[in-house]
């Protein structure tokens, strides 16, 4: 075995080894994802030998030369994990008729590769290549299946031609299935025309990793086509961070740091892209800014829509509030507070209307009695919110059916978007959206166009959370923008007050520091002080591991959540997820490493992306169920729902005891821990920490530093985002050249 220094992706500091001999049988092959298993009779090794790893086709007889990692699996026992499989045809005779009895060339079962191997021995592939003619000197093949034959010969030809121009250009044999499935026997050409492509139409390839692809084909830092990538990949960074435009001066910085060239550069590279109509140039406040041309069309659609349905009447008769009110209430037994019925008021005398406030407020029970009101008039009401267990809760609030926003405007994946539209609406006289800060633009965009034209629409959160994980900020534009009734709910109910969650929200949203419980007094709002990341680290792990549980009765892994204000750091998402794993789930039965990630059953666990074929979303959590080795798979349970993933596309799962403060919008946890230190100086706002402090449902552990929460306090919100809704909204019905289109 040849050893090399070269540590391995999944299994840091572990020495890459090479190995290569013959495929005797392919165990497992999957034709989507290329994953697959091999025993093969490796040089040097007696016995043979498991192998697991990438290929688009794979047959017993060939020859494969790997590169990878030796692992002891507890149920399958050492194997090789390969991170580059290359296979080449076989030579000899017994290899040759292996190859072509596998079922791997198209119109030749065993008996027929016997015969074939007869006749032409070691030179049967020369044959099928240069003198495919004497094919039909053999029995049993006429012109048709010798065609057949010629045909697969020359696909298996190509797929390994490509394989190795991949390879030898620092792709691995996973990504290199990706892109042979995407482009097929275009791959080549493909890569070798513009690279960049594969940042766009591959996922887990991003710029990084096509940009290096892009010098190895000797492309120099000037390309044209590398600028132009540049440009929509910086722009693309800046919607990945929620804004939907960059101002050209912030774009330009932004391309020059990342393709280090000169800025004249880019900006005549920007006039090309601008021509492409890939990006659009717009006015926001007095700033030229540039868009992306989708999320521009996006804005500005949703801004015609909402304004007409705010111009029209609602599609039920005129309702008297003051008999109406004293219905529900007998009904009920829940009398309104008048700043709760002067929202019953707002919401039920007009077609398009937000209601907004903070825990406590009452929004729950306002909307109740709205929805009470309504449904005896027959209206017919369709409920959904942005993550399953907010709709969950919505669900549990009102006594009716809740559905995540996906689900409702119906997911197609074989064509891409959702079924329900302006040509398939929704069936409904009123759609109520509850947790709208976290519904971003391009979902606001779908949701506007399936709402049909006769319908209400009432936009429920609370406008004081962070916005959106995906680029906008709706909510806020919409109540910014005055075109819009708004019911803002401010008072604090006195069984609400009793929570000093609640009450410490408020006090964080009105630029006050949080008050802790007195020292051994029962709260459900702690905050233990912090001098240095490094110890608070471990004083993290016994409050999640043993405090909570022990003083609370609450399971570390199922009810206590972990909420942290970024990725990096000691006292970021990525760390603190190794170190409570090797906690929580320590010596696991059997487990799989993938993108610098460890999966064992047991495991809590995020989808990072929007999977529209699995139905998984950005946020959504789970719990690995079983590991599938024999399939390569690790299956996760969503809210009792299985989803398969194989091993080759786990760059998308991570692990999640604990997670951004920002991916759990939406959601709530009976215990949440929140650390706050000046290493997360970039990230500290007001509207960070109170939107992780109202996650927190029965108690909420602050692990901070005081100068840290200091600044998150009295820092105001985040940086505000480059949108144009509010402006659009704000100056009233535009030409609606363009807005059909979006």
């Amino acid at each position: 075995m040849n050893q090399r220094a070269t540590p391995h992706p999944s299994a840091p500091g572990q020495p890459v080894e090479a190995l290569a001999g013959t495929i005797e049988r392919v165990t497992f092959h999957s034709p989507e994802t290329g994953f697959c298993v091999l025993k093969v009779q490796a040089r040097g090794k007696r016995d043979l030998v498991p192998v697991i790893g990438h290929a688009p086709a794979i047959g017993a007889g060939e020859w494969i030369t790997a590169t990878g990692i030796w692992h002891t699996d507890r149920q399958h026992g050492l194997q090789f994990k390969a991170d580059t499989l290359k296979v080449t045809p076989p030579t000899g005779i017994a290899g040759i008729e292996k190859y072509l009895a596998s079922g791997h060339m198209r119109g030749i079962g065993p008996a027929m590769a016997k015969r074939i191997v007869a006749a032409f021995g070691e030179g049967t592939f020369e044959i099928i290549e240069a003198e495919p003619g004497r094919l039909t000197e053999v029995e049993g093949i006429g012109r048709k299946r010798a065609a057949r034959i010629v045909a697969g010969w020359a696909e298996q030809k190509a797929v390994r031609e490509i394989m190795l121009f991949l390879h030898a250009h620092g792709v691995g044999t996973a990504r290199a299935v990706r892109i042979f499935k995407t482009y097929g026997h275009e791959a080549i050409a493909v890569m070798t025309e513009d690279p960049y492509r594969l940042a766009k139409d591959i996922r887990g390839i991003g710029f990084k990793t096509a940009d290096a692809i892009a010098m190895k084909l000797g492309l120099t830092p000037e390309a044209p086509q590398r600028l132009r990538a540049g440009i929509s990949f910086a722009l693309q960074t800046a919607t990945d961070a929620g804004h939907c435009a960059l101002p050209v001066a912030d774009l330009v910085t932004l391309a020059e740091d990342l393709l280090g060239v000169a800025a004249p550069l880019i900006r005549t590279a920007l006039l090309d892209v601008l021509e492409t109509g890939e990006v659009v140039q717009d006015i926001i406040g007095d700033k030229a800014c540039i868009f992306l041309a989708g999320l521009h069309a996006a804005e500005r659609a949703i801004a015609e829509r909402l304004l007409q349905r705010a111009n029209g009447t609602p599609p039920w008769p005129e309702i008297d509030i003051a008999r109406a009110l004293p219905w529900v209430a007998e009904k009920t037994g829940k009398t309104l507070s008048p700043s709760q019925e002067e929202a019953v008021r707002h919401v039920l005398g007009a077609k398009l209307a937000v209601m907004t406030g903070g825990p406590g407020v009452g929004k729950t029970s306002t909307l109740e009695t709205i929805l009470q009101i309504l449904r005896a008039k027959g209206v017919r009401v369709l409920l959904a919110a942005p993550t399953g267990r907010a709709a969950k809760r919505m669900s549990e609030q009102t006594g009716l059916e809740a559905k995540t926003l996906h689900r409702l405007l119906e997911i197609d994946p074989k064509h891409g978007g959702f079924s329900r539209n302006a040509e398939n609406p929704l069936p409904c006289d009123l759609l109520v959206i509850d947790e709208t800060s976290m519904v971003d633009v391009p979902l606001m965009n779908a949701l506007t166009k399936a709402v049909p034209d006769h319908a209400a629409l009432l936009l429920v959160g609370d406008v004081d959370q962070l916005p959106s994980v995906g680029p906008g900020q709706v909510l806020a534009d919409v109540i910014a923008s005055g075109a819009v009734p708004v019911a803002r709910l401010t008072e604090v109910f006195r069984q609400a007050a009793e929570s000093r969650i609640v009450v410490n929200a408020h006090r964080i949203n009105a630029g006050k520091m949080p008050e802790p419980a007195p020292r051994g007094a029962e709260s459900d709002f702690h905050w233990i002080e912090i001098d240095d990341p490094e110890p608070a680290v471990a004083t993290l792990i016994e409050v999640v591991t043993r405090r909570i549980p022990a003083r609370f009765g609450l399971d570390p892994v199922r009810d206590v959540q972990v909420l942290t204000p970024m990725q990096r750091g000691l006292l970021g998402a990525r760390n603190l997820n190794h170190e409570l794993q090797a906690v929580l789930n320590p010596n696991p039965a059997v487990s799989v490493e993938r993108f610098g990630w460890r999966f064992s059953p047991g495991d809590r666990v995020m989808e990072s992306q929007n999977d529209y074929d699995r139905e998984v979303f950005n946020g959504d959590l789970g719990t690995v169920s079983r590991i599938d080795d024999d399939e390569g798979a690790v299956i996760v349970d969503f809210e009792g729902r299985a989803v398969v993933y194989p091993y080759g596309e786990l760059d998308t799962l991570v692990p999640a005891y604990a997670t951004t403060i920002h991916k759990s919008q939406g959601s709530e946890y009976p215990a949440v821990v929140i650390p706050l230190a000046m290493q997360h100086w970039t990230m500290l706002a007001r509207n960070l920490l109170y939107t992780g402090v109202t996650r927190g449902k029965r108690l909420v552990v602050l692990l901070g530093q005081r100068k840290a929460v200091a600044v998150a306090v009295r820092g105001g919100t985040m940086k505000p985002r480059w949108t144009k809704l509010r402006e659009w909204l704000s100056r009233g019905p535009q030409p609606p050249d363009q807005i059909a289109r979006a």
